[in-house]
């Protein structure tokens, strides 16, 4: 677990308070030290809705080595807490520089998730972009659960690429329970949860502009180009955020008040 940062806690979650600079050394000390079964989840406020309802999704956020704030909302939230949080760790982002600022170490990369289609154009662009770049495997699993035989065929794809780095690209909640049941299987030192990145810097579908992303408005650039997908996400779910972070926050006020 990490111990060299500010945590806070939003309902039942975690929240390392990290920046991609400080996620990339933490990365590259632990693919030195070849130790396994490590994993980054990417956060927003939808995983503290959800760890709310479902302990599962609880466990395998905390149970991780970084649980860093992908979403605005965690940004905003730590500042609310009086940490100064510049950005958020934007799970493309991570990816993207992690590769630009590592090409030369020639780390090897495994890419798991998605479709084929989007697994075959995410592997031309990336060596289109950086050449030497070594991806030294990439599995599209199935849309459904894998039976046993299944998931064991996978793991030892995964064990066998001397892959150094796994991204992980299920979406949310699925990727984090995915690492979470499978950090004492794969022998890879780093394993990240990066969502829609794959289909993001592979063109398959389109980024909301810098200044958008930047600025915290992603959310309603993705609600606005696919509402039947995520209104719900967005409009219900960042409701109850909100009323949970409020609640917490004032029952923090409180605590203080009367410890003072």
């Amino acid at each position: 677990m990490n111990k060299d940062f500010p945590v806070i806690r939003i309902s039942k979650m975690k929240v390392d308070l990290l920046q991609i600079p400080d996620v990339i050394e933490k990365m590259k000390d632990w693919i030195k030290t070849k130790q396994s079964g490590r994993y980054i989840v990417i956060s927003n406020a939808n995983d503290v809705v959800m760890s709310r309802k479902d302990e599962s999704i609880a466990r395998a956020v905390n149970d991780s080595d970084l649980s860093v704030p992908d979403g605005i909302s965690l940004v905003l939230s730590a500042r609310l807490f009086g940490y100064k949080l510049k950005k958020r760790v934007y799970g493309p982002d991570l990816m993207f520089e992690f590769i630009q600022k590592t090409v030369d170490d020639n780390y090897a990369h495994f890419l798991y998730g998605s479709t084929t289609q989007t697994l075959d154009a995410l592997s031309c662009k990336l060596k289109q972009q950086f050449p030497g770049i070594k991806i030294t495997g990439m599995y599209s699993p199935p849309f459904r659960e894998l039976t046993e035989n299944e998931d064991k065929d996978i793991v030892d794809i995964i064990n066998n690429s001397g892959a150094d780095i796994l991204w992980v690209g299920l979406g949310c909640p699925k990727q984090q329970i995915w690492m979470y049941e499978h950090k004492d299987k794969i022998n890879v030192p780093v394993m990240v949860g990066v969502g829609a990145a794959f289909d993001f810097l592979s063109g398959v579908k389109i980024q909301a502009p810098r200044w958008i992303r930047d600025n915290g408005f992603e959310w309603l650039f993705c609600l606005v180009t696919e509402p039947k997908r995520l209104w719900k996400r967005y409009i219900v779910g960042n409701t109850i955020f909100l009323s949970i972070l409020l609640g917490e926050f004032f029952n923090s006020s409180r605590k203080n008040k009367f410890n003072t």
